[in-house]
């Protein structure tokens, strides 16, 4: 190697970095979405010393679950792009990004299989009482089969509230995999939406709920969805339906599903999403308690594979975003 030509390799590496656009992340990420984003961007990670500069220098920012609020945008003079790892945004204050103009990348569809999958783990964990009985056995007592008698969800209903990817992802599981009739709901998208899954449109909430076997839910929160499902709903449930929730906290009336299981309205729920994240026993105790709901801390996207995918998505999209000058 002739000489002072390593003293140079330095320098250009400075001189490359400094041509990328420099992005900060507010989140750790998968470790092979990190590396994909070094090779695009000039990454700032968590644990920089320069990452306290965010606010007052970050024109682009990755965001996996951080908060970001109204105050935090307007003190990012410079902020312009944000790309969200998952489908949602509800922890980012979407109307002060909108009135700055601030661009916001989430992926849809991405952690589709992975919640699907989540809401069959859950269904069939109520179904067959498995909450239940991990808790009595595990207190040191024996239960005896016979006083076990779950349900069969083979050709069952399934009520579908809101149809998009997720949504349509768990129909095809249940439909396919199963024999169940699948019931739909969304005021949002057209009659012949779901051309390729045999189902039944319902015109209202309630229709589904009347009818359903499983009501599985994949809406976001927002303000005319916070306690869509409350008591007067869960009261028009059958008494062996079982409620799913893996879309957001908020959606379901917490205090109000304690009371219908307690007053034995309904067979059980499946719980990844809460109004308290990540569940207590101090919160959820009484609920926990019936012994008719499976609880988990959000992890319907909580895969390395998943985790990896949607992670890269979000880097892909705002590395497009600005490599077509920001358009």
């Amino acid at each position: 190697m002739a000489p002072g030509r390593t003293d140079s390799v330095p320098e250009v590496a400075t001189v490359i970095e400094a041509q990328k656009p420099t992005v900060y992340l507010l989140d750790s990420l998968h470790p092979t979405a990190i590396k994909h984003a070094q090779t695009l961007f000039n990454a700032i990670l968590p644990n920089d010393p320069k990452h306290g500069q965010w606010r007052e220098k970050a024109e682009y920012l990755l965001i996996r679950s951080s908060y970001l609020t109204a105050e935090d945008v307007a003190s990012c003079p410079n902020l312009k792009a944000i790309g969200k790892q998952g489908v949602g945004i509800d922890k980012i204050d979407a109307d002060a990004c909108k009135a700055r103009d601030v661009k916001i990348f989430n992926t849809p569809g991405v952690n589709a299989q992975a919640v699907a999958e989540t809401v069959l783990t859950l269904t069939m964990s109520v179904a067959r009482e498995v909450g239940r009985i991990t808790a009595i056995q595990s207190r040191g007592d024996i239960i005896p089969k016979e006083k076990c008698s779950g349900l069969i969800l083979q050709q069952k209903t399934i009520g579908v509230v809101g149809m998009g990817n997720i949504g349509q992802r768990v129909a095809k599981i249940f439909h396919y995999g199963l024999g169940c009739s699948i019931v739909a709901y969304d005021p949002l998208l057209p009659k012949d939406a779901w051309a390729d899954i045999p189902h039944q449109r319902a015109e209202t909430l309630d229709s589904l709920l009347e009818i359903s076997d499983v009501i599985t839910l994949h809406i976001p929160l927002l303000p005319q969805t916070r306690n869509l499902i409350s008591y007067p709903q869960l009261s028009t449930m059958k008494k062996n339906a079982i409620l799913i929730n893996t879309a957001r906290g908020g959606i379901v009336n917490e205090q109000d599903l304690e009371r219908a299981l307690r007053e034995e309205l309904t067979w059980g729920a499946g719980l990844d999403c809460h109004e308290q994240e990540p569940p207590t026993k101090e919160k959820y105790g009484g609920l926990w308690e019936t012994g008719r709901v499976v609880s988990t801390p959000h992890i319907g996207a909580a895969t390395a594979q998943t985790q990896m995918e949607t992670a890269m998505a979000a880097i892909d999209l705002l590395d497009k975003y600005i490599k077509n000058g920001d358009r």
